[in-house]
């Protein structure tokens, strides 16, 4: 092993040692500890709940409910999944459960392109200059993109969600979902199909 791969190894594992200590702070009911974690997890909460949701307001109220609920059962934290997963997994969970008591209409507002690749969703680099009818067609993309996201049943989207723009694993997702990791591969990749056969009908935008 290299130096360089030695103390990144070292780094990450004084990471999961610092937040080990932290969670066990909170479960010892010091306010100031869930303060830091709050701190340090909330942006990647919010991105997630407004991924999923594709509505500013509505992630606001699901990352408000999540930490309520981390807070609240934080003493079940046995520390057997990474911690991020275990909120991933309380965010995906309000998200249901606020669903199901409201059908309220759903914004388009995923902020990074998405694109094919021989059946690969992939995130797609805006240029830092584009010509003017770039940004014209690359907003239209977008837009194309957006809706075919929206249309998927809602277990394909949040499944895209998470490992595409949250960058999750087969593994992490199966743990948030509790489902089979075949389960979730079949699943994405039924997604991707779909995705691929609703942006066939715009050659012009995705030839």
């Amino acid at each position: 092993m290299g130096s360089k791969a030695f103390k990144s190894g070292l780094d990450r594992e004084t990471e999961r040692a610092d937040e080990r200590a932290l969670i066990q702070r909170c479960k010892n009911g010091d306010i100031t500890a869930f303060d830091e974690l709050y701190g340090r997890y909330e942006k990647r909460v919010f991105n997630c709940a407004y991924h999923i949701s594709g509505n500013y307001h509505d992630a606001c109220d699901i990352t408000q409910e999540a930490f309520i609920r981390v807070y609240n059962s934080i003493q079940t934290f046995r520390g057997d999944a990474n911690f991020l997963t275990w909120i991933y997994r309380i965010v995906t969970n309000v998200y249901l459960d606020e669903r199901k008591k409201s059908k309220a209409h759903r914004q388009t507002s995923l902020d990074e392109f998405i694109e094919l690749d021989e059946n690969a969703v992939t995130r797609q680099i805006e240029d830092e200059s584009p010509l003017p009818a770039d940004v014209v067609e690359s907003k239209e993309r977008a837009e194309v993109v957006r809706a075919a996201i929206n249309s998927l049943p809602e277990y394909q989207r949040i499944i895209v969600t998470l490992y595409h723009v949250e960058d999750l694993s087969y593994d992490e997702i199966a743990d948030i979902l509790q489902l089979p990791i075949g389960t979730v591969k079949s699943r994405l990749n039924r997604a991707r199909l779909a995705l691929a056969d609703i942006l066939a009908t715009r050659p012009e935008l995705f030839g």
